[in-house]
């Protein structure tokens, strides 16, 4: 049975038809997209394209929210301190968000074998440790005035302690382990097993009687904040994200360079070794 011979325009038509109609074509250009994102080379350019939006945009909104934040009206009960929230509860949403970035990239790693999954994650630990370090240390400030001591071994409190440890204890293991290998599946390991403590710390305030309060924006019946507080609270929130973006972009920018840099360095040292080994032989020959 012979095929059938179209001319070159012809052919071409028949092809954009037949991509322009294919139920698949949509997740074939994604994936075809995601693959170019995931070429460490395309990557930096794309970064150096968007980073320098994001740091603008960050600016803008933290100028627009610490605006708002001072300008909101004082809590009837808490007074001045409620101002303590635009920085306590942005940083608090940050540490459980970006914990959740690090999970989608572990799975990466194990599962997908993205080449930047682990890379990823790598950047994303020390970010996570200074978010949730930012945290616990607002809300000790917080909590004296509150509630009359710095610290107390509430729920909520003592697993965002246990959150802190697991960042510490991820960038000790990517320090300890030179090869990127066995780091990135240890790291990916340990991050999955650790993020059980995410529900822990969501529904903590509901499962135990803590002095912590319980859900007050996103919750079923809506928030509980007065919208004069709750705006500069959200603002805020969006240029705590938009801050994580643009320093995990950079941050994995740095560790594809440092990576690039070592890499060169072996291959230098292996070159050298074997220009030793040469002349050394040449001068035993003679």
């Amino acid at each position: 049975m012979t095929g059938i011979l179209l001319s070159p325009p012809e052919a071409a038509a028949v092809r954009s038809v037949k991509c322009r109609y294919c139920p698949v074509h949509p997740r074939a250009l994604k994936r075809g997209l995601m693959l170019n994102l995931a070429n460490p080379a395309n990557f930096l350019a794309a970064a150096q394209r968007v980073l320098p939006w994001l740091a603008g945009a960050t600016a803008l909104l933290f100028a627009i929210g610490l605006t708002l934040a001072f300008d909101a009206p004082p809590d009837y009960q808490q007074g001045e301190t409620v101002r303590i929230m635009y920085l306590h509860v942005p940083a608090a949403w940050m540490a459980t968000f970006i914990y959740g970035v690090m999970t989608l990239a572990a799975l990466g790693t194990l599962v997908w074998r993205h080449p930047l999954a682990d890379a990823a994650q790598k950047a994303a630990a020390p970010l996570g440790a200074a978010f949730t370090f930012l945290c616990l240390t607002t809300g000790s400030l917080w909590g004296k005035p509150m509630w009359g001591t710095f610290w107390v071994w509430d729920a909520r409190l003592t697993s965002v302690l246990v959150l802190f440890i697991i960042y510490l204890g991820l960038i000790a293991l990517w320090r300890t382990i030179d090869d990127f290998g066995r780091a990135a599946r240890a790291a990916a390991i340990l991050t999955l097993v650790g993020c059980v403590n995410l529900p822990i710390i969501k529904f903590s305030v509901d499962w135990w009687n803590t002095l912590h309060q319980p859900a007050s924006v996103f919750r079923l019946g809506g928030p509980t904040i007065a919208p004069q507080l709750l705006w500069p609270l959200l603002v805020m929130a969006l240029a705590f994200t938009l801050l994580f973006l643009t320093l995990h972009i950079m941050a994995i920018r740095n560790e594809i360079l440092r990576r690039r840099i070592a890499r060169l360095t072996m291959l230098g040292a292996e070159r050298l070794d074997m220009l030793g080994q040469g002349l050394a032989a040449g001068a035993m020959s003679r």
